[in-house]
């Protein structure tokens, strides 16, 4: 089993930034690709931003690609996601997920477990 808890989420004006957590638990970390999701009331979830195992490697969303950073601490369980320059239309629940399989990265059903979601609410 594998636990998953996001934190860093929070109110913040356009143009600013936040840093999102999700620390892991239960299984080995680093064997397992992670990925963040978010979902606005409304709307489906939708793919955001991937990471490899080791982190050599990373995937975007169109939408973020730019402004968002996806990275990895092994030795401390955690993925990251570093957003900057935030709109209005990136105010989401967002998510981090763990799979067993990089190929279906940017599919929420590619994805084996998640996190409870961290609320991100960004003020024009």
């Amino acid at each position: 089993q594998v636990q998953l808890v996001e934190s860093g989420g929070g109110l913040v004006q356009a143009g600013g930034s936040l840093r999102l957590s999700c620390a892991a638990s239960g299984r080995t970390f680093s064997s397992y690709a992670m990925g963040w999701f978010r979902q606005a009331p409304g709307k489906e979830r939708e793919f955001a931003a991937a990471i490899t195992k080791s982190g050599s490697n990373t995937y975007y969303a169109h939408s973020v690609k730019g402004r968002f950073t996806i990275s990895r601490d092994n030795a401390k369980n955690t993925v990251y996601l570093q957003m900057n320059s935030l709109t209005p239309e990136d105010t989401a629940v967002y998510y981090c997920g763990l799979t067993y399989l990089i190929g279906s990265y940017s599919s929420p059903s590619g994805y084996n477990y998640w996190g409870q979601g961290t609320q991100v609410t960004v003020s024009s």
